[in-house]
């Protein structure tokens, strides 16, 4: 099933954007006579005018905003059928000018001495996976920010096979050992984030996303059933 998907779009081009994603993706069904351009277009007119319903009369979305839109649909009988229950609708709100430059004012004067303070983690044990690892989700502040998956060798280290830090910027850890030196578990997590840091691999939000979602579903596998059998 196909899903039309803007990207990042300001505001007053949505509707444009969704014509031609739309267009692009059905243009072999067009030429294949599975479905008629103007119905294509009808069907793209119907839904940019509920969006329009949704961001501009209900949300408020101004011009200059930024929106990212995404539905699932298929084509059936020559017509478009969109798959409301999959709408998603991100918008994301120009700051004023104004209000750019009183944050500027405030913390340029501060820049050397916020770059040079540690990236302050808080550390939470989540659970532990069918065979045995540790996993630890990571906030800074209210934020998100990441997770690791480990190992506890002989209450003398950790070891981290794989997880991500998202602050500053996405870093990618993996098989690195941590100390413990008689410090519980989050405590030796918090005192190495930046160290971690340092040694971590910066990758994109995409591949983030994909090694959190990876470590996340390892707390929902089941260790399989081992059958013996005796003669």
């Amino acid at each position: 099933m196909p899903t039309m998907r803007t990207g990042l779009v300001i505001a007053g081009g949505y509707a444009t954007k969704v014509r031609r994603v739309v267009f692009a993706q059905l243009a072999e069904d067009i030429r294949e006579k599975r479905i008629d351009n103007k119905v294509v277009a009808f069907h793209v007119a119907q839904l940019n005018r509920f969006l329009f319903e949704v961001l501009v009369d209900r949300l408020k979305v101004n011009k200059g905003d930024a929106v990212r839109v995404s539905i699932d649909y298929e084509v059936s009988e020559g017509k478009i059928i969109w798959k409301f229950d999959t709408l998603k609708v991100e918008v994301f709100r120009r700051v004023p000018d104004e209000e750019v430059t009183a944050v500027l004012m405030t913390l340029v004067p501060e820049a050397e001495k916020i770059m040079a303070a540690p990236v302050e983690y808080a550390v939470e044990f989540v659970g532990d996976t069918s065979d045995g690892d540790k996993i630890y989700a990571l906030k800074v502040g209210e934020r998100e920010g990441g997770i690791l998956e480990l190992i506890p060798i002989n209450e003398e280290f950790l070891y981290i096979k794989v997880g991500v830090l998202l602050v500053p910027e996405p870093t990618k850890v993996e098989k690195t050992k941590i100390a413990l030196e008689g410090r519980s578990y989050e405590d030796a997590l918090k005192a190495s984030i930046n160290d971690l840091l340092s040694k971590g691999k910066p990758i994109t939000p995409g591949e983030a996303d994909s090694i959190i979602s990876y470590v996340r579903s390892r707390l929902g596998e089941v260790r399989p059933e081992v059958k013996i059998e005796y003669e």
